[in-house]
């Protein structure tokens, strides 16, 4: 079996490792990922601009290709001209984060990168892990860093390859889309729907007293970004926060309540019911 292992967090990010480390005794792995994180960025891709192919080592000394491009650069360019053959299966991931939702999974680089498999005829598998704060951790010089276990999300990744190799992907479902949370309480997987949202956005201007200190750190740590504010010009940061309601059933309420990893079948077709406008 021939595996393209892309995401949206950069080749050199960890997850892309754990990912090769969860499947390798399954398949053959080629490693295709953009050089930089590209995370929210949907499905952008780049047409008739040039885009540069680079190889970089893994922390194991695996080959990986970078991608100066977004996800679905990375899969196109894996897929087309950098794989002998044809990939049997896409995972993209392993994403330090979470996709969910109906109204927010179309914005997640991993997600639509496995769409842009599916477009070519290749089943796939996003998978993204939960965090909490327990991720998040300060060095001597306080700077903060991100350490992660992945061990439970390469099990899980790897019993869901294994169930595919040996019983094809399930008729009427063109990916899966895997989360599995940092802190469970329950290995078992479980087979849910998308919630209806994920995140609360807004709008903030400097003016923001409650959310001054993020609006601020950008121009503190971007030598390139020009602080803009007169009559005429305004510069705002668009912020969100994770919904913190979710329908029973839905991948929402099995990651944040039930904290359980959860698998979500989804289909590209997109059609709604034709039925409803027969009378429009």
């Amino acid at each position: 079996m021939n595996i393209l292992i892309s995401n949206d967090d950069g080749v050199e990010a960890p997850g892309i490792l754990a990912a090769k480390e969860a499947l390798e005794d399954l398949a053959d792995i080629t490693i295709v990922a953009p050089q930089d994180n590209n995370s929210g960025v949907g499905r952008h891709m780049t047409l008739f601009k040039h885009l540069n192919v680079k190889k970089y080592q893994l922390d194991d000394n695996t080959l990986a290709y970078g991608v100066n491009g977004t996800p679905t650069d990375s899969v196109i360019v894996g897929i087309n001209y950098l794989m002998d053959n044809k990939p049997d299966l896409v995972i993209t991931g392993i994403n330090t984060g979470i996709n969910i939702s109906s109204k927010d999974i179309t914005a997640s680089g991993t997600v639509c990168a496995a769409l842009e498999a599916v477009a070519r005829g290749i089943p796939a598998i996003a998978v993204s892990m939960f965090l909490d704060y327990d991720c998040y951790k300060q060095d001597e010089n306080g700077e903060w860093y991100l350490d992660v276990d992945f061990t439970l999300t390469k099990k899980v990744l790897h019993d869901i390859v294994a169930k595919i190799i040996d019983k094809g992907f399930p008729d009427g479902v063109d990916l899966f889309n895997l989360n599995v949370p940092y802190n469970y309480e329950s290995e078992e997987v479980k087979i849910t729907k998308l919630s209806d949202r994920m995140l609360d956005k807004k709008v903030i201007d400097h003016n923001d007293e409650q959310m001054h200190d993020i609006f601020s750190f950008n121009y503190k740590n971007n030598e390139d970004m020009e602080f803009i504010e007169d009559e005429n010009n305004k510069t705002v940061m668009i912020t969100s926060n994770l919904v913190k309601s979710f329908e029973e059933g839905t991948d929402g309420y099995c990651l944040m309540v039930e904290k359980r990893p959860s698998l979500t079948p989804l289909n590209v077709d997109m059609t709604s019911n034709l039925s409803n406008l027969d009378n429009w």
